[in-house]
């Protein structure tokens, strides 16, 4: 594992992915909001995303 970490949270109501480096940057984020909270893990897995998130 590189230090980076993956966040899926709530904005507006809708799901978002976002991945931050160990330096605290933010490295990668999703370009659209998902209204189900699995299509946003599947979008974030499909870039990248290895773990599994609570």
């Amino acid at each position: 594992m590189n230090g980076d970490t993956w966040e899926i949270y709530q904005s507006g109501g809708r799901w978002r992915w976002r991945r931050t480096a160990a330096n605290g940057r933010i490295v990668g984020a999703s370009t659209e909001s998902y209204v189900n909270r699995s299509d946003c893990l599947d979008n974030a897995r499909r870039n990248g995303m290895a773990c599994n998130p609570a």
